[in-house]
């Protein structure tokens, strides 16, 4: 092809019209829609075995060699309709390819859904004409229509994102568009083939146009269930926390046991190392580690078990500040003290706490820096997001990117967690010793500091279900 596109791919879902348009651009010269191509169940259409000298055999062996196939048997621009569980390996190969032109066909998910059942109900999947046509009603179920949404979204997002993150765009068609003559014919200039049409296809008819409430038994259920669906992301919390890398230099490794530690900053990695120590008679292994040292471990180690430890976001973000940002000391972030003490308004002192630094002047500093790392959290700030006061939850997904723990402890009951975890590798597990206890934390926790906390770490007391600091 010499034009902007090589070929297209139609991205719909199942009762989204996605015939009626398939039937509509192949009416025009220099086109051709072949169908469901790349359906797991069957080549093109309903029990067809092969395409374009293709077989299912062969697709799955290499779906590339019925892409090249279809391209080559098509005078023009050759498409295909793509459903969420067609082949994934041409979904990425097209959402990859500027080449490929994406036009994503959608329906209302609702209607979408009761056509589907009502479908599988007649087994009537097409209707050519009004004498064939089969009626039925469908039972609103409500759990299944949430899984049909999530899976609706879910594919849309995907899309959505495959396009940002390579710079294209695609031209989006609704149900109602595609009975629309000026916006196909807006369709096939996009798409660049010379042709235009000056009637849509006659040949797909609409198989339920009713409304809802004759369509559906249970339409009053419907309606109820329908009533708690957040349209608009209400209660979505928004994240704008960015990513973070698995951190694999920081994993702990155990000297002689098949047990990795991979630490949270801000949590208690001290205490977990001296279990480690005390577990093997000699300290673990620490600092930099490379994903193919990983590799190697795993290999070296049958049985290896991994593992992390959570910690309550109040101890954690307090121990966090009494250490980097508060103290002085060696373990002090100097830099970013004396700019959150200049730029930000924490009321910290100039040099390390006094007498005069009380509890009430160490609980509002504490309040200003949680509102500073609010914002340095939602991306408001110049300063980097420390590894110590990150949302937990990001650090995880993070360490996902290159391995899983098998086990997430909670420092409240980390002896019993270390215990099951050395048991599982058959060792006996000595006690990890008594947690440190945050004096000052506990003279200056109240409702406000709680509420202050569960602001900045919504999404982490969601995730683990903390309750409040105690």
């Amino acid at each position: 092809m010499t034009g902007r596109f090589d070929g297209f791919i139609l991205l719909a879902e199942m009762r989204t019209g996605s015939n009626f348009l398939e039937d509509t651009l192949n009416l025009v010269p220099g086109l051709r829609c072949w169908g469901e191509a790349f359906n797991p169940h069957f080549v093109g259409h309903a029990k067809k075995t092969e395409m374009a000298g293709v077989t299912m055999q062969a697709r799955e062996a290499d779906p590339m060699a019925l892409l090249s196939a279809i391209r080559a048997k098509t005078q023009g621009l050759a498409g295909f309709r793509f459903f969420h569980d067609h082949d994934p390996r041409i979904l990425r190969h097209c959402l990859a390819d500027p080449r490929c032109a994406k036009v994503v066909l959608t329906r209302n998910p609702l209607d979408s859904y009761v056509s589907l059942e009502i479908a599988r109900q007649t087994n009537q999947w097409r209707l050519g004409d009004l004498k064939q046509a089969r009626t039925a009603q469908m039972t609103f179920d409500a759990d299944h229509f949430a899984r049909h949404l999530d899976r609706v979204q879910a594919f849309q997002q995907e899309i959505l994102r495959a396009l940002q993150v390579s710079g294209q765009t695609a031209f989006y068609i609704g149900y109602d568009d595609i009975n629309d003559l000026e916006i196909v014919n807006g369709l096939l200039a996009f798409l660049g083939v010379a042709g235009r049409l000056d009637q849509l296809s006659g040949k797909t008819k609409v198989q339920n146009p009713g409304a809802l409430r004759d369509k559906v038994a249970n339409y009053e259920v419907m309606e109820r269930a329908l009533s708690s669906i957040d349209h608009f992301g209400l209660h979505r919390t928004p994240n704008f926390e960015p990513r973070r890398g698995a951190g694999v230099p920081g994993f702990v490794r155990a000297a002689k046991a098949p047990l990795l530690f991979m630490p949270v900053r801000g949590g208690p990695s001290a205490r977990v190392a001296a279990w480690l120590a005390a577990l093997d008679g000699t300290p673990p292994q620490t600092g930099d580690m490379t994903q193919k040292d990983l590799r190697k471990w795993k290999r070296q180690h049958p049985g290896h078990r991994s593992f992390t430890v959570i910690r309550h976001p109040v101890a954690r973000i307090h121990d966090t500040f009494r250490r980097h940002i508060l103290s002085t000391g060696p373990e002090s972030f100097a830099d970013i003290r004396e700019t959150l003490r200049t730029q930000y308004a924490v009321p910290l002192p100039e040099g390390e706490p006094g007498p005069d630094f009380g509890p009430n002047e160490h609980r509002s500093a504490f309040l200003a820096f949680l509102a500073f790392v609010k914002g340095n959290l939602g991306n408001q700030t110049s300063i980097r997001v420390d590894p110590s006061w990150a949302s937990q939850s990001v650090v995880l997904q993070g360490m996902a990117q290159v391995m899983l723990p098998d086990a997430v402890l909670r420092e409240e009951r980390l002896a019993d967690g270390l215990a099951a975890l050395a048991a599982e590798v058959g060792l006996a597990a000595p006690h990890p010793g008594p947690a440190e206890q945050d004096a000052t934390l506990s003279l200056i926790h109240d409702d406000a500091v709680e509420s202050a906390v569960r602001y900045v770490y919504q999404k982490d007391y969601m995730m683990f279900g903390f309750r409040g600091w105690a």
